[in-house]
């Protein structure tokens, strides 16, 4: 990786932790860190007050010791567990949240209700700038919520609450928490701290956190024995064990302050997120090279190193947040504003290939008003503004500036009918969406498209124990600029992308039922679901390549998905000996186009070569499935818990893959072991301190996600065991 200035938070976050450790009890400890029921914690990406269960969109919580069992080095990673979710991955640098089979721009990541103002959506190379573990509690809306967020989110959205805002005065006038953790997979070494505090009227959060690892361990080869049967090479026993240039460094850090009133607060804050990552494979340049490319590209590796890719990322976020409460017909008013700079450079051994900068901006006011008619409800105008440019010689976007107006009503009622109490949950949106494209680098048009999106949800409690929802949604969205425009070698996947400028707006129809039963011990949640797509936007492989890299294309078919998730959570025993349960999930998706698969059609390409054009052309497959959609999956994980103590051990095994679209290969499925054991101490002065052990990955297996595009190159880590220690003052 390139050399970079490091600062030591880690050392900071000591010195910080230490003495609020050793001062005075508070006067009145906390006890809500550990919420015992998920499904009653307040969801902050509505602007409704809601819980996960009295929503009629699918959400799920992560928070407490879920949250801190979870917690990996991406965003992605940290929510994969929960029931529809995946993540992609791009080595340990990079995992983004998938969503029932969709990724990418169709998942807004948010941080708390604001967008995080990376450029993760243009390159699956790109790390989200959103660190999991300073996070209080990460929610995953799943199914569009294009109506609160816009056409970004219209496979849903996960926001990150990190409360570096603070909005009301806590009961204690200090408090805070501290971690230490040690990996060995790849000698990870991770520290952070956050400290709350308030002084009368103005109350203070500061974070900060500091990770570092080495390349990682794998079970066997970097190659899977696929990819080196269709070459015809043999294991290189060199390459044994080690994951080449995969090490990770991340730096975060954050500083809060509000005023706080008995009606309302005002705040800001100012934050840093820094990463340098590997990105393992060997896509330097990709591809087949003729005898005078070799000749310069050994002449380059001299002077410029191994040409390994590797990515430093820097982003710097300033926040202001305001809301007051009972204004007129207004219950509450709440405004957030963020301006964000993001660069991205991307190293071909020590030389500069690409430069990704990325300026967004972005206001949100939520409005609830007062029940009109039994109806509560809330208006809201969201406005962004993007100026991207991609500066170098592998610039394959070309630089534009996106601008995103939104307004949008939600509401909900509750009626007593002689059957049970039924809920109706009804909302509208309509966006501008445009972008102006840099018309120096491309003869593309600029584009200018609406979008609107409706929902309604019902939801009937028929019982204490059995309550039924359905979900009905029309959303749009917007093609992205990536879709649009893309025209070059994109070095992070290896491939040679085409936009298509003449894209048009994407429109989905859900339908999804649901069931939730309480049984006595047993908790039991189903959910199917099924959404056509017109006009889907999809990255499609040809049989082409271009200077030996293959051919992708952006195309616009309609598409149909469907899905089931399936979870359970069973109390079994409490005894003396401890309080045991069970969780065991599942879930499936399916995601075809419309037409038959079978039929090719050939499209020519303009290729730029310096000074001269070349003519490509290129078979592209209709029909079929889609690729790199998720596998099905089932998982288990038996619990533990006793006095100062908890322990799980579960299981979840990822089914092969072999409904691939044409162009791609099949993948084989893999099981992963996973266990923690947590002991908990409270002291006398109300400090907590909690020690813990994780491990993943127990049986070393080789592990390949079908949904990364360096599967064939990129397994899994293999087997880690994390040493820790937690603080809470």
């Amino acid at each position: 990786m390139p050399a970079h200035p490091r600062p030591r938070l880690l050392a900071i976050a000591l010195l910080l932790a230490l003495p609020a450790f050793a001062a005075e009890p508070p006067q009145q400890a906390q006890h809500d860190r550990q919420p015992k029921d998920l499904a009653a914690v307040e969801v902050r990406a509505t602007p409704l007050a809601d819980t996960a269960e009295s929503l009629a969109t699918p959400v799920d919580v992560l928070a407490g010791s879920k949250l801190d069992e979870a917690k990996a080095g991406t965003l992605g990673e940290t929510v994969a567990r929960l029931p529809g979710v995946q993540s992609s991955n791009f080595g340990p640098g990079v995992g983004r949240p998938i969503i029932r089979g969709l990724d990418g721009a169709r998942v807004q990541v948010l941080s708390d209700g604001l967008g995080s103002g990376d450029v993760s959506t243009v390159s699956v190379d790109h790390a989200v700038s959103i660190e999991p573990f300073l996070a209080n509690q990460i929610e995953v809306l799943k199914g569009p919520a294009t109506l609160l967020y816009g056409s970004g989110a219209i496979g849903g959205a996960v926001n990150v609450v990190d409360g570096r805002i603070p909005e009301s005065i806590a009961d204690v006038p200090f408090s805070g928490r501290a971690e230490l953790r040690r990996g060995s997979v790849n000698d990870e070494a991770t520290g952070m701290v956050r400290i709350d505090g308030n002084a009368g009227a103005f109350a203070f959060h500061f974070d900060a956190l500091h990770r570092e690892t080495g390349d990682y361990a794998i079970p066997g080869y970097p190659e899977s024995a696929a990819l080196m049967a269709e070459h015809g090479e043999t294991p290189d026993p060199d390459e044994a064990g080690i994951l080449r240039n995969s090490a990770v460094r991340t730096d975060s850090a954050a500083l809060g302050l509000s005023w706080i009133g008995a009606r309302g607060f005002i705040g800001g804050s100012y934050s840093l997120f820094n990463t340098a990552y590997g990105i393992p494979g060997g896509h330097a340049h990709g591809g087949e090279e003729d005898e005078h490319e070799g000749e310069h590209a050994e002449e380059e590796a001299e002077e410029h190193g191994d040409g390994d890719v590797s990515i430093l990322m820097d982003q710097r976020r300033s926040e202001l947040r305001a809301g007051i409460d009972n204004v007129g017909p207004f219950q509450s008013m709440r405004l957030k504003l963020a301006d964000t700079d993001y660069t991205h450079t991307e190293f071909e051994g020590e030389a500069v290939g690409t430069v990704f900068h990325n300026r967004s901006r972005e206001a949100r006011a939520e409005l609830v008003h007062v029940p009109v008619a039994g109806w509560k409800g809330a208006f809201g105008v969201q406005a962004s503004k993007r100026d991207f440019d991609a500066i170098g010689d592998e610039a394959f976007v070309p630089a534009s500036r996106s601008y995103d107006t939104g307004l949008f009503w939600i509401g909900k009622r509750s009626f007593d009918t002689a059957r049970g109490a039924l809920q109706v949950d009804l909302g509208v949106r309509h966006d501008d969406n445009r972008i102006d494209v840099d018309n120096v680098v491309t003869a593309a048009p600029d584009r200018h498209v609406h979008t609107t999106s409706a929902s309604a949800g019902f939801g009937w409690k028929a019982s204490e124990a059995l309550h039924l929802s359905l979900g009905l949604d029309r959303a749009q969205r917007a093609p992205g600029a990536e879709e649009l425009y893309s025209n070059g070698l994109h070095v992070a996947t290896g491939s040679f992308e085409f936009g298509d400028a003449t894209l048009g707006v994407e429109t989905a129809r859900r339908i999804e039922l649901g069931l939730h039963l309480h049984h006595g011990p047993v908790e039991v949640q189903l959910s199917a679901w099924q959404a056509r797509y017109d006009d889907f936007v999809y990255l499609a492989g040809t049989d082409a390549q271009v200077d030996g890299a293959p051919l992708r294309v952006w195309r616009q078919d309609d598409a149909r998905f469907h899905g089931l998730e399936a979870k359970l959570d069973w109390d079994i025993a409490g005894t003396d000996a401890g309080v045991w349960s069970l969780n065991v999930f599942g879930d499936i998706v399916r995601g075809r186009l419309v037409a038959d698969a079978g039929s090719t059609a050939l499209q020519v390409f303009e290729v730029e070569h310096g000074d001269h054009v070349d003519a490509v052309t290129a078979r592209v497959a209709n029909g079929g499935n889609l690729p790199r959609i998720v596998p099905a999956r089932v998982g288990a994980t038996l619990r533990w818990e006793r006095e100062r103590w908890r322990a799980s051990l579960g299981a979840v095994r990822y089914a092969k893959q072999d409904d691939v679209a044409a162009y791609e290969t099949a993948t084989p499925g893999y099981t992963l072991v996973d266990a923690h054991v947590a002991w908990h101490i409270d002291t006398k002065s109300g400090r907590e301190l909690e020690l813990f052990v994780d491990a993943n990955n127990l049986s070393d297996q080789e592990a390949r996600p079908h949904t990364s595009f360096l599967k064939d190159v990129v397994p899994l880590p293999g087997r880690n065991v994390v040493l820790g220690v937690r603080a809470f003052f």
